[in-house]
């Protein structure tokens, strides 16, 4: 069992690599397994096909870029308009930074990445966890706001977040100041930003 995961570790690994240098495109299963130190059989076996080793890797960056977000999101408990441009400004700082991420973004921009779909058309694991994520955290801080508003203010930020990864506004600081302005008018907060 031990080996198991540590096998799906380094292969997970050698997958963020090569996506992140040459796009998922370029990744093979030939390649990781070299890369890896594992044989084919082996990763057909854990992850089923190419598909599933994209799927598992999303998962695990999903997993990682939320954790980061709901650090930010933490950290301004007091101030939601802050915390929402603050969570906001982390996510498209991680894009642009995060050599993976900015992998599949920039290779989706020419249409030719397989990986984006995860971003933008099927629900799990991206689009659906951040906005439980946001919900969720707007539910502690801004608890007398309806729930309806908190749902739909969550779905705003998660979408227009993702929509500024796809598309970089000239000003990242100026995007995150109005996807939180757009969510704060939903939810009937007062927004203390120019």
């Amino acid at each position: 069992m031990a080996w198991r995961k540590q096998m799906r570790a380094r292969v997970l690994e050698e997958a963020w690599q090569l996506a992140s240098e040459a796009g998922w495109d370029r990744v093979r299963v030939a390649d990781l397994a070299q890369r890896a130190e594992v044989s084919r059989p082996s990763i057909y076996a854990e992850f089923g096909d190419r598909a599933g080793i994209g799927t598992a890797l999303v998962h695990r960056e999903t997993e990682r870029f939320l954790l980061g977000v709901a650090r930010v999101l933490a950290g301004h408990r007091d101030d939601v308009a802050a915390a929402l441009e603050a969570g906001v400004g982390h996510a498209l700082a991680e894009a642009a930074r995060n050599p993976f991420i900015r992998a599949v973004v920039t290779a989706g921009r020419g249409g030719t990445d397989a990986l984006l779909p995860f971003l933008t058309s099927r629900p799990e694991p991206v689009f659906s966890q951040a906005v439980r994520l946001v919900a969720a955290w707007l539910s502690e801080v801004a608890p007398g706001a309806p729930e309806s508003r908190r749902n739909e203010a969550a779905d705003i930020v998660v979408r227009l977040a993702v929509s500024h990864m796809l598309l970089p506004a000239p000003d990242p600081d100026e995007a995150s100041t109005r996807v939180a302005r757009a969510a704060c008018a939903v939810l009937g907060t007062d927004m203390n930003v120019a």
